[in-house]
């Protein structure tokens, strides 16, 4: 169940209806899993984020990356960050399975976009589920890609050992995948802030919960991890003020007890729906590019005054997705035997004394 369900509110902040990313109208997410024992023991899977209800190889949005933490991959990072928007389906898996990933926001492009010009450059972010799923074995295939881009929803998400989350590891329990929302106002107008994470770092001497550590300090080795932050907003934002925002999600993780280890590839990406920018081909006349920016320019975005709202909200929802990722996993038993506990189901949360 979700962290909140257990006991007193002792989070800050008002959660939307869903308590997740698709709380942020229009947004839709979907998962499809890899769960075999022959003849590779495979826990894996593919979790898609849809930016919005129209076309999004049509229609970009504002967005910007930053990265805590830089062992790790996010395909399409650069050019988001040059252009300042996102025009690409997310899709998060494992690391074996980028490749299969890229292709798949490709057949999607080609079947849905109803584009004669250019390609999108996909943007795809991988954790390391090897302990769990046996590398060895084939990447998810195609399909599971397309099962994920079916199933996306603009519904609750479902959260834990799921879609790309299905192998991945949090703080030496189950991790995977976990969502959070808030509700905030800025001179009157209320908007959505909700935080997506796949999450699998950390070491268990280093978990905290709400500030309070139940492991001792000194016990086991930290793990080097991964965790791919998405977060969206209706806020009229730019890419810079987004990039803003990416950076505070590391601050969430923080306060989770993630320290961004050595091999720990900890990146965000943050975008806004609250501006929809018509993407023109790369090749377009300089005069109808000059058309586009001054389009662009001419966006009334929210002033720097005003984003502190938004990034408390970005803090505690990243915090709080963490949170749910560590709480809602469950058990699960996976390549050479291993076995990851689910933390609700071990009873140490009763020894945080919170619930």
């Amino acid at each position: 169940m979700k962290f909140r369900t257990l006991g007193r509110d002792l989070l800050a902040g008002q959660t939307g209806k869903n308590n997740s990313i698709t709380d942020v109208r229009g947004i839709k997410v979907g998962h499809a899993q890899v769960w075999t024992d022959h003849p590779f023991v495979q826990r894996t899977g593919a979790t898609v984020i849809l930016p919005h209800e129209g076309n999004v190889f049509e229609e970009g949005v504002f967005a910007h990356t930053e990265v805590m933490n830089g062992f790790g991959i996010l395909t399409g990072r650069d050019s988001v960050n040059e252009l300042g928007l996102l025009a690409s389906p997310i899709v998060l898996t494992n690391t074996r399975s980028i490749g299969t990933g890229y292709e798949a926001v490709m057949r999607y492009f080609l079947d849905y976009a109803q584009i004669d010009y250019d390609l999108p450059l996909p943007v795809v972010g991988e954790c390391d589920d090897s302990y769990l799923n046996d590398s060895r074995g084939p990447p998810v295939p195609l399909e599971t890609f397309q099962a994920a881009f079916k199933s996306a929803s603009d519904g609750p998400v479902e959260e834990g050992a799921v879609g790309g989350g299905t192998g991945m590891e949090l703080f030496d329990f189950k991790g995977g995948i976990g969502t959070s929302s808030r509700i905030i106002e800025i001179q009157g107008t209320e908007y959505s802030v909700g935080v997506l994470v796949n999450a699998n770092y950390g070491s268990r001497h280093q978990l905290s919960v709400l500030g309070r550590r139940i492991f001792e300090t000194s016990a086991g080795e930290a793990k080097d991890g991964s965790c791919i932050g998405v977060l969206a907003t209706d806020a009229p934002i730019s890419s810079e003020m987004l990039s803003r925002l990416s950076k505070r999600m590391g601050f969430g993780l923080a306060r989770t007890g993630s320290v961004a280890n050595n091999s720990s590839g900890d990146i965000f990406i943050s975008f806004s729906t609250g501006r929809k920018i018509t993407m023109e081909p790369y090749s377009i006349d300089s005069g109808r590019l000059k058309e586009q920016e001054i389009k662009r320019t001419s966006t009334n975005f929210l002033s720097n005054g005003a984003i502190n709202p938004l990034f408390e909200a970005a803090v505690s929802a990243t915090e709080e997705a963490a949170l749910n990722a560590l709480f809602q996993a469950k058990t699960t038993k996976g390549y050479g035997g291993h076995v990851l506990e689910g933390f609700s189901e071990t009873g140490y949360s009763d020894e945080l004394g919170l619930f």
